[in-house]
């Protein structure tokens, strides 16, 4: 009995451990950004927080790497917004708060819709940080990063689902978020966020078309065929959603 009681308390100490941790870590980042005002040390505690990929043997590394894609890229889209921010100190402290959701409440859990809204919300701010600062990239850059932001959320998705093509489909997912980025760069249409920060158009075009993607995929994986059944109204959903960014909010501000 007393080594039960011994176990939960280690499990409890643990529990408040780690969540004292990761507030820790997303309001040291907010802070050293305000404070330093350059986003390179808050850039480097975020790969810092990542130690655990190579405190393991070298041979798991790039397995490690390729789990914690996602993470990594949201870490680094946060620090990229509240850079971009500037003086905004209340959407610096709401991007905190969401950092510190995302650390606490999304990002542990393991069930499939949980890890497809971790897909979903690093295909989001990983796209939108590179729109943020795409303006001081070359096309090539913002090309390449859109590519990996592709990549590591199509994988992510389908790591759960034991797929046996995985290398493929992500790569060429990345390719099509690269693609739709590569159309879209010289020619980018943002929705004010706050007083600095904007949602462009070619974000919340790729998060549709990836939503349709995955229901197209969850479709033939289920039936081993798609079934119109399955795809109509996710695909009606998501061509009103881009036709609405496209055609009605078409001219809100050039970023």
């Amino acid at each position: 009995m007393e080594f039960l009681k011994s176990v939960r308390k280690r499990s409890f100490l643990s529990e408040v451990a780690y969540v004292l941790l990761n507030i820790i870590l997303a309001v040291t980042l907010l802070i050293l950004v305000i404070v330093v005002n350059v986003p390179w040390p808050a850039l480097g505690l975020v790969l810092l927080s990542k130690w655990r990929i190579f405190a393991v043997r070298s041979r798991y590394w790039t397995a490690n790497i390729r789990a914690n894609l996602i993470d990594v890229i949201v870490g680094v889209s946060v620090v990229t917004f509240l850079y971009s921010a500037g003086e905004d100190r209340a959407a610096q402290i709401g991007l905190t708060a969401l950092y510190i959701a995302w650390l606490l409440f999304l990002k542990p859990r393991s069930k499939r819709k949980y890890v497809a809204s971790q897909a979903a919300v690093g295909l989001l701010f990983g796209i939108a940080a590179i729109v943020q600062i795409s303006p001081d990239l070359p096309s090539s850059v913002v090309v390449l990063l859109s590519w990996l932001v592709g990549y590591a959320a199509a994988r992510h998705l389908l790591s759960v689902e034991h797929e046996t093509h995985i290398n493929f489909l992500s790569l060429l997912w990345g390719f099509v978020v690269a693609e739709i980025m590569w159309l879209t760069y010289h020619w980018t249409i943002g929705y004010s966020i706050g007083s600095t920060l904007k949602l462009s158009q070619a974000t919340i075009v790729v998060l549709a078309l990836s939503f349709l993607a995955e229901r197209i995929y969850m479709s033939y994986r289920r039936h081993e065929k798609v079934m119109s059944s399955d795809v109509l109204m996710p695909a009606l959903l998501a061509l009103s959603v881009i036709g609405v960014v496209l055609f009605v909010f078409g001219g809100a501000a050039t970023i």
